[in-house]
Order: C-alpha cells, then structure tokens, then sequence
C-alpha cells in the first residue's frame, strides 16, 4: 500500500465523509487523516481491520508457543492427545 496516496487532511474527511467511507469499503483501503500536517487518526474497511486483529491473534498464538517450547513446558501431540483421553475419562465417570 502507498501511504502517500491515503493521506488526506481532516478538511477532507469533513467535506467527503459519505464518500470516503464508499471508497473505504469499496477498495479495502486504509486512510491516514492529518491535523495541522500531522498524522492523527486511521480510518480503514472494517474488513482491513477484522484481518489485521485475526493476524495479530495469531501473532500472539505463536509468541506464546515459541516461550513455551524455550520454557520447556511445550508437549508432543501424543502427550497431548493422552492427556485429553485422560480427562475426558475422568469425566466421564
């Protein structure tokens, strides 16, 4: 993505909010609204958005896995497995 072509000023956003948003959803977009030339605020396609939180999400599941498996405490998918037979067997009585 060219961010330089997703800036616009907070003049914009007032003028072409209806507009803008169409052309949010319509593209998958991400745009950059400025205050006094400065970067502020990001509008995007709550598309954009889901994926970006769902590829955070995995991000997080992996960071944990890899300080498990550094902690030692990670198990192998059989252990893994034999401890669900296991519990479910308990409950199950």
């Amino acid at each position: 993505m060219k961010y330089s072509k997703s800036i616009k000023p907070i003049s914009y956003l007032k003028a072409h909010a209806s507009a803008l948003v169409r052309e949010l959803n319509e593209n998958s977009e991400t745009m950059i609204i400025t205050l006094n030339g400065e970067a502020k605020v990001v509008v995007q396609d709550i598309k954009v958005y889901e994926q970006m939180e769902d590829s955070l999400a995995l991000l997080k599941i992996l960071a944990q896995s890899s300080k498990s498996i550094a902690e030692d405490r990670a198990k192998t998918l059989d252990d893994a497995y034999l401890h669900i037979r296991q519990q479910t067997a308990k409950s199950e009585l």
